[in-house]
């Protein structure tokens, strides 16, 4: 059987290759390390838990990790440059072919029952805007800029582009559609397929770009969609934070956490264990577990059966048990 790469290995790794101090503050207490802050935010994103419930869960499986007052301080206080080196450090390889972006983040979560008690019919707060790079081969993220206010797309190309210029193909929709991007890219010999805006075919690298255009090599663009489905669906698609540096953290580590794949258990509607933290730090036990499965009533097209078995399996914290219809799982330890 494989070995299992633990979570706090994975962080370990990348702080050496960064070289990075132990500690955050250099004058401040040196009661928690940089590894241990960074690993239980990392657990709050993968999980979707809260502050005091990360806190709480790795307390429970012997993990030592600051409070949640300490957690909420330091993701505020750990500056971008350190984001921005975790995530150059989980994409080790030349960039050729990356497609631009964006997608928003709710920065509240709302039950419908709320928005119709309230009668709105207008989100509560603005959307936090992310604006990335993504490479196409290996479906990661090789650039992000976040933003806690709406702005018009080609204001985070250039600091997207000084953070990692592709070497091939740069995909966008018509919001990129602009002469200076077509510049930069035929100065640095990189075909830009963009979709053209209507009416649109003024500008000398504009109509450089265009010559070589294929409507069928630019539909490649739509795996970015792919790529925020993902990440949204793996991580949420909201944030908790209410400054910019914690909406800012926040988002770095969602997809922190997408490169690295910490998350990569499909879901299914069939009854299963959960596995969100399969791919993580997850503590095992083997124990001989009877797992006694009735169904008079199956949706799923399976007959219905009754059996029982013994078996050895790995676990993690999350013990939860799903239930469909009529169909129950019933755990017995012996």
């Amino acid at each position: 059987m494989e070995k299992e790469t633990k979570l706090t290995k994975k962080i370990e790794r990348l702080l050496k290759k960064l070289k990075q101090r132990e500690f955050l503050h250099h004058f401040g207490p040196k009661k928690y390390q940089l590894k241990q802050h960074l690993l239980a935010l990392l657990v709050m994103q993968i999980c979707k838990l809260s502050l005091r419930r990360v806190e709480n869960f790795l307390i429970l499986v012997g993990i030592r990790v600051p409070t949640y007052s300490a957690l909420c301080k330091s993701r505020k206080r750990i500056p971008i440059k350190i984001w921005n080196y975790l995530l150059k450090e989980t994409v080790k390889f030349e960039v050729n072919s990356v497609a631009v972006d964006s997608t928003g983040f709710s920065r509240t979560n709302p039950s419908f029952h709320f928005l119709k008690r309230i009668d709105s019919k207008n989100p509560v707060k603005r959307y936090a805007k992310l604006s990335a790079f993504f490479d196409l081969p290996s479906r990661k993220f090789v650039a992000v800029k976040v933003r806690v206010k709406p702005r018009h797309d080609m204001k985070d190309v250039n600091y997207l582009l000084n953070q990692s210029f592709p070497t091939g193909n740069l995909f966008a929709d018509s919001g990129y559609d602009a002469e200076s991007l077509y510049e930069k890219c035929y100065m640095k010999k990189v075909q830009a397929f963009i979709k053209p805006k209507k009416n649109v075919k003024n500008g000398f690298y504009r109509r450089k770009q265009m010559k070589n255009y294929s409507e069928e090599i630019y539909h490649k663009r739509s795996l970015i969609e792919s790529g925020f489905s993902a990440l949204k669906r793996k991580y949420g698609g909201s944030v908790s934070g209410k400054s910019w540096r914690s909406v800012n953290s926040e988002i770095y580590l969602k997809v922190i956490a997408h490169n690295l794949n910490l998350a990569s258990a499909r879901f299914s509607t069939v009854p299963s264990f959960s596995q969100c933290l399969l791919n993580t730090f997850s503590f095992s036990f083997n124990e001989e577990v009877k797992l006694f499965y009735q169904k008079k009533r199956n949706r799923f097209g399976v007959p219905s059966v009754d059996f029982n078995f013994n078996c050895n399996f790995s676990c993690s914290y999350d013990y939860r048990v799903y239930s469909a219809g009529e169909g129950n799982f019933d755990f017995r330890f012996n």
